[in-house]
């Protein structure tokens, strides 16, 4: 259930199968992130027909509303949000660790105050794998310690070395809870802040573990200068295995192109939805600002290439008009768009590389992309 075939090269950048319980994901692919169950103004038959295979969901925010148990009793998380293609959990470690003031870390794990109601919680690397385990997602990640993309090697290898720790006790409750029945598979997540000495040490660690269905690149997208990531990816892409690997936290298209450059297969992030929900859409010749007076009269579609109800049907002066007017569609059908755009993007570039022409096509497509200038 749990198999990766790279159907073709094209320098670093691959395409391929990932097979999962609840179906086949080509890569690269790009994840909608449904935090809390749901993608954000989406229903599971809009993310269906814009053609997005895997999901991401966040375990933290599940944990603490409704729970895990809830979930569980009401069929878990596929039945819970009508969602049934793959699922990826977010251990939750990212959210915990951005609680800054309202957490307390040791080696057992996390103290955390509830942005809920307040209440004391807390998350050990036990517990996250069995919360996942419970809402009963394809992937599971590992509960990490994440630290800003600044941090120095210190505090970075302080991180490193917590995160690795958990790691194992994560890998050994996992075990346990999958002699009974495999439906969900653990992936690591590779931690190091920008420092390239802990990102190799911790490569290696977590391959010695055994053997693993995936990985995650963590702590990057967190606050360094794009530069620094794409330089650690490129560094980091000769010494990585063959099997599937998730940049997390990243979705810009512009990242997305330049990860999928340096051997990266899959991706997450809230920016789709977000800027969606604040005027801004992804189009072929850049973002573009629907709320600009310039689109009050304009007839033309959002995106001209783009197949999205959003495209099909509306102009970008009836857009505009959702927008200004405060009316809760304008914001759907912008979401909408972006992650049709993202996803559509994934598959430019699995048939780039099929052509095994991806490099030409990246260069094409940052000239129109980034050199467009579009409001």
């Amino acid at each position: 259930m749990f198999e990766f075939t790279i159907d073709a090269t094209s320098g670093p950048a691959r395409t391929g199968t990932l097979t999962l319980p609840h179906g086949a994901v080509e890569t690269p692919v790009f994840m909608p992130v449904g935090t809390q169950g749901t993608v954000r103004a989406l229903s599971p038959n809009d993310l269906r027909r814009v053609g997005a295979t895997l999901v991401l969901a966040n375990s933290y925010h599940l944990h603490v509303r409704p729970g895990e148990q809830v979930v569980e009793k009401l069929g878990a998380l596929h039945r819970f949000m009508g969602w049934d293609r793959p699922l990826l959990t977010d251990s939750g470690g990212f959210q915990v660790f951005s609680l800054e003031g309202f957490r307390r870390v040791d080696e057992d794990g996390v103290e955390f105050q509830s942005h809920v109601d307040g209440s004391r919680r807390t998350l050990t690397p036990e517990r996250a794998t069995e919360i996942q385990w419970t809402l009963g997602a394809d992937i599971a990640m590992a509960f990490d310690h994440v630290v800003p993309g600044a941090a120095d090697e210190a505090t970075a290898r302080d991180a490193f070395e917590r995160t690795m720790r958990w790691l194992a006790r994560c890998r050994k409750r996992h075990a346990e809870l999958k002699a009974s029945h495999d439906h969900q598979t653990l992936w690591p997540i590779l931690q190091g802040g920008a420092h390239l000495s802990l990102r190799t040490e911790g490569l290696r660690r977590i391959l010695n573990l055994g053997d693993w269905t995936g990985l995650a690149i963590g702590g990057l997208s967190v606050g360094e200068p794009k530069a620094v990531m794409y330089d650690m990816l490129e560094r980091l892409e000769p010494k990585l295995p063959a099997i599937p690997r998730y940049l997390m936290g990243v979705g810009f298209p512009e990242d997305l192109v330049a990860a999928v450059e340096r051997g990266v297969d899959l991706f997450d992030c809230v920016a789709p939805t977000r800027h969606g929900r604040n005027g801004s859409a992804f189009t072929p010749d850049g973002p573009v600002n629907i709320r600009n007076a310039e689109h009050r009269e304009d007839p033309r579609p959002l995106d001209a290439t783009c197949d999205c109800e959003t495209c099909t049907t509306f102009s970008r002066g009836y857009l505009r008009h959702l927008f200004m007017a405060e009316e809760l569609l304008g914001l759907k059908l912008l979401s909408l768009h972006n992650v049709r755009y993202l996803i559509r993007l994934a598959g430019e570039m699995r048939a780039a590389i099929r052509r095994s022409a991806f490099g030409p096509w990246a260069a094409e497509w940052r000239r129109r992309y980034l050199d467009s200038g579009s409001a």
